[in-house]
């Protein structure tokens, strides 16, 4: 399919170096993503350009399938298609399109599945349970550095050697670029030594001692035989790591993601009264609002109503 997000007017009489930067203008997950979405609308029978009409059409028979989330999501995507083709008006902006949107939500409401957090007890329980071999010191390492740092499964993997740092208090993690941090000021995090039988420093520098080559990612991928690769794992391998190791100690895997280190992070530091900005220091969170879900749910049975009455 023909790459639309990224046809510009004239753009075939532009510098490379100059397409190149329209290109990066856009993560290449948000990228993908976009794509996804309109290979999608198009193999519904949509077509670009489209029309308010067509679009308000693919709402209201998508609308009892997809969720209003992922529909108001195809609609962003179809609307940069449109701004990268010379004389096309956006139709996602149009009041039909706008107003079926609404209904959507009305409808069929906002509410999504969150994935669960993986809490502190939790992860204590798979770290005790788990074997030794190069494998498990991998996982051991990467459970605990991503739930110490409550980073995303895109930050855990894009880590490289070079950004650590072994400093006398522990470690101090260089997140070059995340989620919200698209254009790569980046951001240091610390991660000390702990008090408790798992530390994530020790376990990871123990990782570190399986690896041969002292540049690349710090979490890889095994061959069959059990050798280390210089390949990066992946995000989903994230994914799949923490769905292994959940349904290890009787918990429900498909309630998990790679987002459940991060959840689990903020939901424990919440439930043992760490104050908010501490919170936020440690993952970047902008403010208590996009991160409120987890306090909720971490303080939920402090001074719970319930409780001082039964």
């Amino acid at each position: 399919m023909t790459d639309l997000l990224h046809q510009n007017e004239h753009s075939e009489h532009l510098p490379e170096a100059v397409r190149e930067l329209i290109r990066e203008a856009h993560s290449e997950n948000t990228r993908k993503a976009y794509q996804s979405d309109l290979r999608v609308f198009l193999k519904w029978g949509g077509s670009i350009p489209s029309s308010p009409k067509q679009l308000a059409s693919y709402l209201a028979d998508q609308g009892s399938r997809l969720h209003p989330s992922t529909l108001s999501r195809h609609m962003v995507a179809l609307g940069a298609a449109h701004r990268r083709l010379s004389g096309s008006a956006n139709p996602t902006q149009h009041i039909l399109v706008k107003t079926a949107l609404k209904g959507l939500r009305r409808k069929y409401g906002m509410s999504q599945k969150q994935a669960s957090p993986l809490m502190l007890e939790d992860l204590w329980k798979i770290l005790d349970g788990m074997g030794e071999g190069p494998k498990c010191q991998r996982d051991k390492s990467l459970l605990l550095v991503g739930f110490a740092g409550g980073l995303r499964r895109s930050e855990i993997v894009s880590l490289n050697l070079d950004d650590l740092e072994f400093v006398r208090e522990g470690l101090i993690l260089t997140l070059r670029k995340s989620k919200t941090d698209q254009e790569a000021v980046g951001r240091r995090i610390g991660i000390p030594f702990a008090r408790g039988c798992w530390c994530p420093v020790l376990e990871l520098t123990a990782w570190l001692d399986l690896i041969e080559t002292k540049c690349g990612p710090v979490f890889r991928s095994f061959r069959k035989g059990g050798k280390v690769q210089h390949t990066r794992l992946s995000g989903e391998a994230v994914s799949i790591l923490i769905k292994k190791h959940v349904s290890a100690i009787g918990l429900n895997p498909s309630n998990y993601s790679g987002h459940s280190l991060r959840a689990g992070f903020v939901t424990s530091a919440a439930k043992a009264g760490i104050s908010n900005h501490l919170i936020r220091a440690q993952t970047g969170h902008a403010s208590d609002v996009s991160m409120s879900r987890y306090i909720r749910e971490g303080e939920m049975f402090e001074g719970n109503a319930a409780r001082r009455l039964l």
